[in-house]
């Protein structure tokens, strides 16, 4: 009987998650996914975590309890770097050592490095050894590889359509890259809000009480670091005498920098931010400094935890809004 993988639903699933299950399903293993985020995953991870971890990590531990007693294997990679150019947070760098000392009665963990380089096949070692420890030949890795790498370059593009994380995986893997231009932009009658942050915070309805669905109920087209092109951000990147240091906080600065580069276009932008995330606290200064020095662009933080409520976020997310109708510009297309 085939063994069976758990992959936990949060973190560097909402990016890397078709690769990994593509890859392992073609080696003929089952992959199961924790649930969705939920009440009892919270409580599950704020019991197992470390007390000053951040939120996205207690969901994190929340998400390995809710899959332990269910799989063979858990695949927690330990995330190193995804471009060559810049690392994960030091508590992505250290998630394995956290959850093996944190959590009880696990199953073994599949915890190599994952440090991605650039170029097509240079990201072959990981799965090469990913599938030597799980006892595969070569040559049916180097199939599980290239199939995945298609299914993965086909999600990002669906992302940069603009499609949410788990509508872009499930089109990947039936009808493969879009057949239609990759973005096809419409005047749009109301507020264009650029909602930028962490993946695993922006995507997650649960730990951002719907944020996303809340302005799209009220109106609002949503643009977010995912539907910025990985040649956009680069552009963007020069913008800045240097890089920050990690992968995730680069890509939404230079989001951010993107959208406000459009001030015709862009009606106002929200950082959504983990309470106690070091490296968001130096990404949301810089994100409101330039939101004032590139033309007065209205600005929200939002800052969530375990014990946010969803009426305080919601009450400030509709009187961000009001204000923002207040002044509303003609709608315009953006520069993608």
């Amino acid at each position: 009987m085939p063994k069976t993988i758990g992959i936990p639903r949060t973190l560097a699933y909402y990016t890397f998650f078709p690769l990994w299950k593509v890859f392992l399903e073609e080696l003929g293993l089952n992959v199961v996914l924790s649930r969705q985020t939920n009440k009892n995953i919270l409580e599950m991870g704020v019991r197992d975590a470390v007390t000053d971890a951040c939120l996205p990590i207690k969901i994190y531990h929340g998400h390995v309890a809710d899959l332990k007693d269910r799989v063979d294997y858990l695949f927690v990679p330990r995330m190193i770097s995804a471009d060559g150019r810049s690392t994960f947070c030091p508590k992505f760098l250290g998630l394995p050592d956290m959850v093996r000392f944190s959590a009880t009665d696990l199953p073994p963990l599949l915890d190599l490095e994952y440090r991605m380089r650039r170029g097509r096949f240079s990201n072959f070692l990981f799965f090469q050894t990913l599938g030597e420890q799980l006892g595969y030949p070569l040559r049916q890795v180097s199939r599980g590889y290239l199939q995945a790498r298609r299914v993965f370059q086909a999600y990002r593009e669906w992302q940069y359509a603009g499609l949410p994380p788990e509508e872009a995986m499930r089109e990947a893997e039936s009808s493969g890259r879009p057949r239609l231009p990759a973005r096809e932009v419409k005047q749009h009658a109301g507020l264009r809000i650029a909602v930028v942050g962490y993946p695993y915070v922006v995507y997650d309805p649960f730990i951002n009480a719907n944020l996303l669905q809340i302005l799209k109920d009220a109106g609002c087209e949503v643009w977010t670091v995912e539907r910025v092109a990985d040649s956009r951000l680069r552009t963007m990147s020069r913008q800045l005498k240097e890089d920050l240091y990690w992968y995730y906080s680069n890509r939404v600065v230079w989001a951010g920098l993107h959208y406000l580069s459009q001030l015709d276009f862009l009606d106002g932008l929200i950082h959504v931010t983990a309470f106690a995330c070091g490296p968001d606290a130096m990404v949301d200064k810089l994100l409101e400094l330039e939101s004032r020095d590139r033309g007065q662009v209205p600005f929200l933080k939002i800052t969530i935890d375990e014990h946010s409520g969803d009426a305080g976020l919601v009450t400030r997310l509709e009187a961000f809004l009001d204000m923002l109708k207040a002044r509303q510009r003609p709608g315009l297309t953006p520069r993608v």
